[in-house]
């Protein structure tokens, strides 16, 4: 009967530490395999010294990118991925990737960075040319970095944060990044020239944000960036606002096929020629839509004026109304009739009262890009029209 006790005990013991067990093992090195081929790297260029696997948790020992020279390679250090599953169907969902923070230094010069990481990764086990066959993260953070020279900071980020978001039909994908508490420090500057400037412009520290917002759209591979902005403080907002079609996951693919076979092929020479021929051909697949740029002024512009004016022996002011002069003889050198008049309406409202100033193109329909490429070779007076510009200011 004690016998039989013990035994039934024993069975049920190990049954309960079976079920408490995950069914397989991760496996590290094809987590590793796979993560390299979604990030479309060589063989080798993403390596370890080791893989430790604890539960859900993946250690990535000594992690290292680069070439098979060792001088060429980065070393990152031991990553950590957290929370990682094996899909069914071989994929991998990570919920964080954790970096070890930065601390380098070198003669005079150290950096920093720290708190820095992905999370809501998706490894896919094949990669391929639909949005949800590609490497996805749905936020990529860095928190404070640091440069210094012989210990004073001469440039700075609070905080870099990115996010990507999947549609709900996994037809594309939206995103945005900001950079902020963007500073530098020019006061250091040695040049006696550029100090001048600098100190004349109010320059000696500049702070600001950076930041990009867009979509990608995988089928007509449309990329609009509505937004990529740098605001400096008592500087001005400079913005690029950018469509493109023809970006589709085919050309994506053909672009990597055509930068893996450049670097396989020892003769480097043959292999840009080459490089040069794709990328004529890969570019005709590429459509121009619209863009825009944009500046609106904090201040910087009459402190050019006067900073120019100085050099010229003249007041702010007078070097304002000399440059009004200028332009129209300027503009009706580069033959555009069809601009002249706007453009040297547009920067003179600008030059007697700086607020903003914005160029557009929105062509009728979208332009090819090697029918701008031609235009800008054969008769580069034409491209404002084939790309329908217009020029704007202080509205």
């Amino acid at each position: 009967m004690t016998f039989t006790r013990s035994t039934r005990l024993l069975l049920a013991s190990a049954a309960l530490a079976i079920a408490a067990t995950p069914a397989l093992a991760l496996d590290g090195n094809d987590l590793l395999r796979k993560l390299s081929a979604a990030a479309n790297l060589q063989p080798g260029n993403l390596d370890v010294k080791g893989i430790d696997v604890t539960g859900s948790t993946v250690t990535l020992k000594g992690l290292s990118v680069g070439e098979a020279d060792p001088a060429k390679r980065v070393t990152v250090g031991d990553v950590t991925l957290q929370g990682v599953v094996e899909e069914d169907d071989g994929s991998y969902s990570i919920e964080k990737a954790v970096f070890p923070n930065v601390n380098f230094s070198e003669d005079n010069t150290a950096i920093t960075a720290s708190d820095m990481y992905l999370s809501g990764l998706v490894v896919p086990a094949e990669p391929g040319t639909s949005p949800d066959a590609m490497l996805f993260y749905e936020e990529a953070h860095a928190g404070p970095m640091n440069i210094t020279v012989e210990g004073r900071q001469v440039a700075a980020i609070k905080e870099i944060q990115a996010t990507m978001e999947r549609t709900e039909d996994n037809s594309g994908i939206s995103f945005d990044a900001t950079v902020d508490g963007f500073a530098a420090d020019l006061s250091t500057v040695d040049d006696a020239k550029s100090r001048e400037a600098i100190d004349s412009l109010g320059l000696q520290t500049i702070k600001g944000t950076m930041t990009m917002k867009g979509s990608w759209e995988a089928e007509p591979g449309t990329v609009d960036v509505e937004e990529y902005a740098i605001d400096l403080d008592k500087v001005g907002r400079l913005n690029i606002a950018l469509s493109l079609s023809g970006y589709t996951p085919t050309f994506i693919k053909s672009m990597q096929e055509m930068t893996r076979a450049m670097e396989d092929n020892p003769n480097k020479e043959a292999a840009q020629q080459a490089q040069m021929l794709a990328l004529f051909g890969l570019l005709q697949q590429l459509t121009f839509n619209s863009a825009e740029l944009s500046f609106t002024d904090a201040g910087i512009t009459k402190r050019g004026l006067s900073y120019a004016g100085k050099q010229q022996g003249v007041s702010g002011d007078q070097m304002a109304l000399m440059l009004k002069g200028m332009v129209p003889l300027v503009v009706a050198q580069w033959n555009i009739p069809s601009l002249q008049n706007s453009l040297s309406s547009a920067l003179n409202s600008f030059l007697d009262k700086p607020k903003n100033f914005t160029v557009t193109a929105q062509p009728a329909a979208p332009v090819p890009l090697p029918m701008i490429l031609g235009a800008a070779q054969a008769a580069p007076n034409t491209l404002p029209d084939v790309l329908g510009v217009t020029v704007s200011a202080n509205r």
